[in-house]
């Protein structure tokens, strides 16, 4: 199959997205397809897919024009969507999941569960997953909810697979298993479009790639004949630092101590401190409990064992509106599941935390909020539209940042990020680091989770590295490489 998409044009009201961009997939290749968020690759791919209709231009599926008004008449072409953002149902199971839309039924008319749990297990085999398909999609992880999806899309023997970010919030392993299975796709000349934000996978799995900025075609070309430098100055326009943002540190008073933490069978004797203007760095690998122990000190759930301390007493922190009056704030994990209330614009979103620190008898100081987010919108250098416009309109970098603010403006003096730059892309990373190494300057005493080291290694003092709900060990210094935390983190000592 050659899919064939000339001339697109599409704007959102006076916001241009796509300008005049035309792409190329053959059946058998993987094609990264890469861009600031906001550059318009997923406006693109949602044509593609039927989810959005062009203003200007043509589709060719072989040489034929189609037009797509809705996904399912893309899917019926052959095309397969796994979008970013997880479209899963967490009250049924993972079987009906996998065949929502395209149930297998009796006979009879009704529902024919048997045959769809058998095909949801073969696919499982195929894929090498360990999941029981009876199991609830909402008791699955993150990780485990995007191999579901990756699954779905390839139960439907679609000729053409768009995959958005789809190792997001994989481990390596899986990522492996993934990377195993598009390349078995590949040589069913199956073509497959990936969009990631992670230029080291692109470079493994992709054979060309195709670069979008402020929607315009900027680069395209051979994989094997640019670097991850290459793409990224592509993407923004200008180089992009990879070397570890050193600073002078002037640290303050100790802000957080923790002694003997435990929380059931999740993590146990946990003992750390951080002062203030410190950056403190938490990573491991996938089920580590580093985001349970840290939602337990923010007063998500209650610990078991152990004190904590803050600003050198102990308090005990039972709910979460307890720790942002004492000066905590938390960025969660997954945005688009416990971050943004998708129902709301983009003010309401980033004033929500402080609406009781702005309001007087119960009316909400609009104007005070609004002024409060426009010195921010420039700090964060927030690209957006209108303050009314809903937070889906924006990309998922500028999600993220707006969802900074939103903390920012309870004025914390302990700021938790957890994978702060999750899904982000590489010009915005840069710009949430600038943040974070500024607001330490503020002598906020910050901790930021991360499965990835190298971004540990880049902004942090020091890293404490979990294994199996236990601080594995602690490194800083020459001794903050990927090589000593790899080897905490699957449980090895430092020599």
């Amino acid at each position: 199959m050659i899919i064939e998409m000339k001339n697109i044009q599409k704007s959102f009201g006076s916001n241009d997205v796509l300008k005049d961009v035309s792409f190329t997939l053959r059946g058998g290749e993987i094609c990264a397809l890469l861009g600031e968020n906001g550059a318009g690759k997923s406006t693109l791919m949602n044509i593609l897919g039927g989810v959005h209709q062009m203003d200007a231009g043509l589709i060719s599926v072989d040489g034929k024009q189609v037009e797509f008004s809705t996904p399912a008449q893309s899917q019926e072409a052959g095309i397969a969507f796994i979008h970013q953002e997880l479209n899963l149902i967490n009250d049924l199971p993972i079987y009906e999941n996998m065949f929502l839309g395209r149930e297998v039924k009796t006979k009879s008319g009704s529902l024919d569960l048997e045959r769809m749990c058998q095909e949801t297990e073969e696919i499982f085999r195929k894929m090498n997953v360990d999941l029981d398909p009876k199991m609830m999609v909402g008791d699955l992880d993150a990780s485990y909810k995007q191999i579901v999806e990756i699954c779905r899309a390839m139960m439907t023997d679609a000729s053409i697979i768009i995959m958005d970010e789809p190792t997001t919030s994989l481990t390596d392993q899986e990522i492996k298993r993934v990377f195993h299975m598009m390349q078995s796709l590949k040589e069913h000349h199956v073509g497959i479009i990936f969009i990631s934000h992670k230029l080291n996978e692109v470079t493994q799995i992709c054979s060309r790639y195709v670069v979008l900025r402020d929607g315009n075609l900027v680069a395209e070309g051979n994989v094997k004949e640019v670097t991850t430098n290459d793409l990224a100055h592509f993407m923004v326009g200008h180089d992009v630092r990879t070397e570890p943002l050193i600073r002078e540190k002037n640290l303050g008073k100790e802000i957080l101590r923790v002694e003997g933490l435990g929380r059931n069978h999740v993590f146990k004797d946990i003992h750390f401190s951080i002062k203030a203007g410190e950056i403190v760095g938490v990573t491991g690998l996938l089920g580590d409990g580093r985001s349970e122990l840290f939602q337990s000190i923010f007063g998500t759930d209650k610990i078991s064992s152990g004190k904590i301390f803050l600003n050198g007493k102990e308090v005990r922190i039972n709910s979460t509106t307890e720790a942002i009056k004492k000066g905590m704030a938390y960025l969660p994990r997954n945005r688009k599941e416990n971050a943004i209330i998708k129902d709301m614009d983009i003010i309401e979103n980033a004033s929500i935390v402080t609406w009781p620190q702005f309001s007087k008898r119960g009316i909400i100081n609009v104007q005070k909020h609004q002024k409060t987010f426009a010195a921010q919108r420039k700090e964060l250098r927030l690209k957006m539209g209108k303050l009314t416009d809903s937070i889906n309109s924006l990309s998922g970098g500028n999600q993220q940042k707006v969802i900074l603010a939103k903390w920012l403006a309870a004025d914390p003096k302990l700021l938790i990020l957890d994978n702060p730059t999750q899904g982000v892309d590489v010009g915005a990373k840069e710009d949430i680091y600038d943040i974070i190494l500024q607001l330490a300057d503020e002598n906020i005493a910050i901790v930021v989770l991360s499965s990835e080291a190298h971004e540990i290694i880049r902004i942090c003092d020091r890293a404490l590295v979990m294994y199996h709900g236990v601080i594995q060990g602690e490194v800083s210094g020459e001794a903050m490489n990927e090589h000593h935390i790899m080897n905490l983190a699957t449980g090895g000592q430092l020599t």
